[in-house]
């Protein structure tokens, strides 16, 4: 009962869709633009830089917050597990973000908040993760590859410290955690199905950060 909780709680605060708020600040909703993701990178392809920004922290923000009010509630009554449960509210607030009920269920690609439980996960495994996302996207230019390798890397270094003792907790706990992870993960692989069929016709499109123009594929 107290993981269906934690996915409650963080579906809740998954519901904050920055960009569409943002959008609708400006007259327009974001998902009738670009690639009609109410995502990161496509508010910074329709409305500029500042709304990529402001997307990208409201987004890593919410699950980041949730992670918390998580360790709040069952920290001291769950000590055990609470590393898993503070999984399960950032799960439930990537299915926030990513089905959102009152958008009819069209969000975003939750690699935002996915960013938040990365930083409240392990700051190792945040350092390894930002290595590999700039690394790809500076290289390539491709956020998609970028996000879908941050999985990768998450999930095999969440497993390769868990296996050595760095998450003390039970077996059992420590196999869902995991587990919970790779299904995000294939979550993620799922939701940018598009990106990866454009990423092997050679066709996928390219994010600058730089004074090029962002034409880039979507989050």
């Amino acid at each position: 009962m107290v993981r269906v909780v934690c996915l409650l709680i963080g579906y809740v605060f998954g519901l904050f869709q920055t960009s569409y708020i943002y959008g609708r600040m400006h007259g327009i909703d974001i998902r009738e633009h670009g690639s009609g993701n109410a995502g990161t990178t496509n508010a910074l392809r329709t409305l500029g830089r500042k709304a990529g920004l402001i997307t990208l922290a409201g987004d890593c923000l919410k699950c980041i917050f949730a992670v918390l009010v998580v360790r709040l509630l069952f920290g001291e009554t769950h000590p055990d597990m609470i590393k898993l449960l503070t999984v399960y509210a950032a799960a439930g607030t990537i299915l926030g973000h990513n089905f959102p009920f009152y958008l009819g269920f069209r969000g975003g690609k939750g690699i935002a908040a996915t960013a938040g439980l990365i930083l409240s996960f392990d700051w190792r495994i945040t350092l390894i993760c930002a290595v590999v996302f700039f690394t790809v996207l500076f290289t390539t230019h491709f956020v998609s590859l970028g996000s879908i390798l941050v999985y990768v890397f998450f999930l095999g270094a969440t497993i390769i410290m868990g296996q050595m003792g760095c998450f003390p907790m039970a077996d059992a706990y420590r196999y869902e955690m995991y587990l919970v992870i790779a299904l995000l993960a294939v979550l993620a692989v799922w939701e940018h199905r598009s990106n990866i069929k454009r990423l092997l016709s050679g066709t996928e499109h390219k994010t600058y950060l730089g004074k090029k123009k962002e034409d880039g594929s979507q989050k």
